[in-house]
């Protein structure tokens, strides 16, 4: 699915920033800045998955923290179209002003196991972002609860117990109820299923691309997995060292990368036939975010770099692929983009 032609994006992300402040010494004085997140730009539509794929320290887990205020961004828009057809703009928006719109988007976090109070039911546990919203009437909580317990493939019964007395998979269903018993429209789900055996986590993704389709919900979908990202994503942003790289339709992204450290992490795609790794492995390790590599970031791990790569910095630029005869447009963040790939 490709809506960036024809329709209106429900969060748009403009120049995103988080900068952290390093310091040190017997006086604690700043010592320098790391840029966890330096001026990232997409936008995601109504119905729609958006991946946000790279390695470990890439900075995706702070895009999605910073898109919820969980964090308070360094710069930036976190432009959101709500429900009332309002355009707003979270990061220069307080917690109070927050607050009614705290119903419309929701997080599924990483661990099913921390994310859940342990003196809590679990029915106590669904009801809660009800109360906060102000619902008191303990009939319509109780059927809220019920009713989305079910949508999550549990029980009515399973209301009752406590979170102990579930596998790692069963606490993710109600990690994920919680996250849409408000019926929100926007969710940030960073690792759903990393935590989670290969079996549990294609029946997690199952749920969420059928409740994705039956409560008409969007998603940044946040994880280092491409076998997850290529089942579950529309489309997908590629992050490397706090920026984005490459922004694609799923499909033509896995058929066709075109920013050379997309195409070394499919190269770094086992394949489940030959049980081994394909092409080469993708080199070295990700730089410093404290003390980033001039020019592309990239460059130093790139088979392809030339001199320009070390000095100048790449801009995201458009470009149109086709699939199925319909005309896309794509992004890279290369120097040489069609040298490379024949754009």
């Amino acid at each position: 699915m490709d809506n960036s032609t024809n329709t209106a994006p429900l969060v748009e992300v403009e120049a995103l920033q988080m900068h952290f402040s390093m310091k040190g010494g017997a006086f604690s004085r700043r010592k320098g800045v790391i840029k966890a997140v330096d001026g990232v730009n997409f936008k995601i539509y109504p119905n729609e998955t958006f991946g946000l794929v790279g390695e470990s320290g890439c900075g995706k887990t702070t895009v999605g923290r910073a898109i919820l205020k969980a964090i308070q961004p360094t710069a930036g828009k976190v432009i959101y179209h709500s429900k009332k057809g309002e355009k707003i703009d979270f990061v220069t928006m307080s917690n109070k002003e927050l607050r009614p719109y705290r119903q419309e988007v929701q997080m599924i976090f990483q661990d099913p196991y921390s994310s859940l109070s342990p003196r809590m039911t679990v029915q106590e546990i669904l009801e809660e972002p009800l109360r906060l919203a102000g619902h008191t009437d303990k009939k319509y909580l109780y059927d809220q609860a019920v009713d989305m317990i079910q949508q999550v493939g549990l029980r009515s019964s399973h209301l009752m117990r406590y979170p102990h007395a579930f596998s790692g998979g069963q606490r993710q269903r109600i990690g994920i109820a919680r996250a849409l018993i408000t019926r929100p429209r926007f969710i940030v789900a960073d690792e759903a299923v990393s935590a989670l055996d290969v079996s549990v986590q294609a029946q997690i993704l199952e749920i969420l691309a059928e409740l994705k389709d039956k409560l008409d919900l969007s998603f940044l979908f946040i994880s280092h997995d491409l076998s997850v990202v290529k089942y579950l994503c529309d489309r997908v942003g590629v992050m490397y060292l706090g920026r984005i790289v490459e922004v694609a339709p799923t499909e033509s992204l896995f058929s066709n990368p075109l920013h050379p450290y997309t195409e070394a992490l499919m190269h770094a795609i086992p394949d489940i036939n030959e049980r081994e790794i394909r092409g080469d492995i993708l080199a070295g390790e990700i730089p410093d975010a404290a003390n980033p590599p001039s020019g592309c970031a990239f460059h130093n791990r790139c088979k392809y770099a030339k001199d320009k790569c070390k000095t100048d910095v790449p801009a995201l630029r458009e470009f149109t692929d086709t699939i199925e005869g319909q005309p896309i447009l794509r992004q890279s963040a290369c120097h040489f983009v069609e040298e490379i790939y024949n754009k």
